[in-house]
């Protein structure tokens, strides 16, 4: 009889509807997830078709998340808040991936705290608000939801409920297992981007909640940290016994990232009617040079740069996470810049896009980069098909920095030209032109778009080489690229045998690179990089630099690497034990600064005469923005309207993606009618 009424609760019809209404609600939250990731009905239909395990999967994991339904007797609040977080997961997927590239992850979720602050930078105060009057609205529509709604007239208990759940449950792991073992889903992707798209929104973003950080290793204490720096300090000390004085030198040192940048040559079954990238060869096959092996491919520079920087290791942390928009929002971290500081080098990023860009004007400091070059202080005047600036404004701001800065330089320079996406229409008036056997011609276009997009960017290279070359201090610059683009490039259809490496060369002045390019070519790890670089001058400052100079070969090298970045970032710092904590900079964002000279009256305006304005210059009057129009990188045109007797005007420098938020500003200039001048000749020319 106990039989029976176990079997008659499990089918009863109200758990029956619930079953139906939860697969219903399921497919809707999955197809409305996969739309506002790829905002098209034929990409989504194309990826249940496609991955029709992976979209299924996705629907499991929600309808997980609804299973809750059966235990509790509040069934529509239960629906109303499972189906409301699913949906909002969908809706800021969306706004966030129309703001930027990557998409929405649990941990913006973990940065709630540090945008408060600044939400006023980048709202209206009717859209804070409006903003606060949705989520009071929103809590108080749960809270009396939960409070008022109607309980389930027929629930019986949490018996039936539970079995229900746990079947659930125990066929997710199942297929879990399955799905893993099978090859069907993974485990890590190193690509948040492709991850998204390959795997599904929910899985992304499931994943991104559960794996993240580094995971604290079992034999982490205060002495295993001090035994790894005694062993460090023993393996220093005996190398700097057999270090010759004369290689210890103090270069001006150069990092050049050069945004998807590969030699097209190696693809397979790919024909390209010339060398896209002469001058990068022509340096490879005299000087230090191999292949970078990056942790990402398509996309996520910053990964790639945040290796280089920081010497820490990618695959240690989170599946697809991007430490720039997590831990390094809260921490400072061991950095280039922070070890060439000990020999008193200033240090500087030079990046032709918007500073916001993947969060860097937000990460920066706490990699401690003194100054910070970025469009909004540049007057870019060619920019490329899809709208990239062109990476040979680079040279002259490098040069700028080297010339105006006192002390020697550490230059980390982020190229912009080679971003992805590439154009699929005719491209048949291009220098350079690509053909390929199997190959769709819209797919032959991206690729020839984007080969003699290399070909400029390699220009660049001759000339910033060209210039050093003759410069009066020895330089050492670096260059690589960050990833290979995004063309669904598979290892297979690559000479190298492998779409995580980037070619990259060491180029000097002083000769060192060209003298020993056979002892030190070869592949590195993009984490490798910068401590290769520094040891061959001698400099071995920074305890990770110490570290990768000296353990390479020690049989625990990576083990105890993961240790020490555990340590660094989310452990106690022993390694800085008995030292000063690392002091966030305060960033600077022009070496040149933008500045009012005089005032010219002609006709109805005012023409502000000065230095170093952009297209991101905006004039404020007693702190107040007044309408302003950019003529020249000399001149700024206001209304005389906008001016009165003894106002103060200044010249902010705006954030491209927000202008509300001031990167730097001119000083004050107060404002005379008899100081002003009648307009005599053209001043629109430079």
């Amino acid at each position: 009889m106990g039989e029976k009424n176990i079997w008659e609760r499990i089918k009863d019809s109200s758990n029956c509807r619930v079953l139906i209404l939860n697969l219903i609600l399921t497919l809707c939250l999955n197809l409305l997830l996969e739309f506002t990731e790829r905002r098209s009905v034929s990409e989504v239909f194309s990826f249940v078709q496609e991955r029709t395990f992976v979209f299924l999967y996705n629907g499991f994991i929600i309808f997980l998340c609804l299973s809750v339904v059966f235990l509790v007797k509040k069934k529509i609040f239960a629906y109303v808040f499972i189906t409301g977080c699913w949906s909002l997961v969908a809706i800021a997927n969306g706004i966030v991936l129309s703001d930027r590239k990557t998409p929405f992850t649990a941990v913006d979720l973990t940065l709630v705290k540090s945008v408060l602050p600044i939400l006023s930078s980048y709202l209206e105060v009717w859209q804070i608000v409006a903003i606060v009057i949705l989520l009071v609205i929103g809590v108080g529509g749960l809270v009396c939801l939960y409070l008022y709604s109607s309980e389930d007239k027929k629930f019986k208990g949490v018996f039936s409920g539970f079995l229900y759940t746990a079947v659930t449950v125990v066929c997710f792991c199942a297929v879990t297992y399955v799905g893993v073992g099978k090859g069907m889903l993974i485990k890590k992707f190193d690509n948040l981007i492709a991850g998204y798209k390959d795997y599904g929104v929910a899985y992304g973003f499931c994943v991104t909640a559960i794996d993240t950080g580094i995971d604290r290793p079992i034999n982490y204490s205060r002495d295993t940290v001090k035994g790894i720096k005694k062993k460090v300090k023993k393996a220093e000390k005996k190398q700097k016994q057999s270090e010759k004085t004369e290689d210890v030198r103090e270069p001006n040192i150069i990092f050049i990232q050069l945004e998807s940048f590969f030699d097209a040559t190696t693809v397979k079954n790919l024909k390209v009617s010339e060398d896209p990238i002469p001058t990068f060869h022509k340096i490879q096959k005299e000087y230090t040079s191999g292949y970078l092996k990056v942790p990402v491919y398509g996309a996520g520079t910053i990964n790639t740069e945040f290796e280089v920087i920081t010497g820490m290791n990618m695959d240690y942390f989170g599946t697809g996470e991007y430490p720039y928009r997590s831990i390094l929002h809260k921490t400072t971290c061991d950095s280039v810049a922070y070890w060439l500081k000990e020999r008193n080098y200033e240090s500087s990023v030079i990046h032709n896009n918007n500073a916001s860009f993947y969060d860097r004007d937000a990460v920066f400091s706490n990699l401690g980069f003194d100054n910070f070059i970025t469009i909004e202080n540049m007057d870019v005047k060619s920019r490329n098909e899809v709208g990239w600036a062109k990476d040979s404004i680079l040279t002259t701001y490098i040069m700028d920095t080297l010339n105006q800065t006192k002390k020697k330089d550490v230059i980390y320079t982020i190229s912009v030209q080679g971003h992805g996406d590439y154009p699929t229409d005719d491209q048949s008036g291009s220098p350079i032109t690509v053909s390929g056997e199997g190959m769709s011609q819209s797919y032959l276009n991206q690729f020839t778009y984007y080969v003699n997009q290399t070909r400029e960017m390699d220009d660049f290279i001759k000339d910033l080489t060209d210039k050093l070359s003759d410069y009066p201090e020895d330089v050492m610059v670096i260059a690589y690229g960050d990833h290979l683009p995004g063309m669904n490039l598979e290892s297979k259809d690559l000479k190298t045998n492998s779409k995580y490496e980037t070619p990259y060369f060491i180029w000097d002045n002083f000769g060192y690179n060209k003298e020993n390019k056979k002892k030190q070519s070869g592949k590195v790890e993009a984490w490798q990089l910068a401590s290769k670089v520094l040891k061959e001058v001698g400099i071995h400052n920074g305890f990770l630099n110490e570290y990768h100079q000296t353990m390479e070969e020690d049989k625990k090298y990576r083990k105890n690497l993961k240790l020490l970045q555990y340590d660094m970032l989310y452990g106690s710092n022993f390694v800085r034990e008995g030292k000063k904590s690392l002091e966030p900079t305060k960033i600077n964002y022009s070496l040149s600064p933008v500045e009012i000279t005089e005032i010219k009256e002609d006709r109805d305006d005012y023409l502000l005469l000065g230095n170093n304005f952009t297209d991101a210059s905006r004039v404020f009057v007693n702190g107040v923005r007044a309408a302003s129009k950019k003529e020249s990188s000399s001149v700024l045109e206001i209304p005389k309207s906008a001016v009165k007797e003894g106002d103060k005007i200044t010249v902010h420098q705006v954030s491209v993606t927000n202008e509300n938020i001031t990167l730097n500003q001119s000083e004050e200039y107060e404002f005379h009618k008899d100081k002003v001048r009648l307009l005599y000749k053209n001043l629109y020319d430079e």
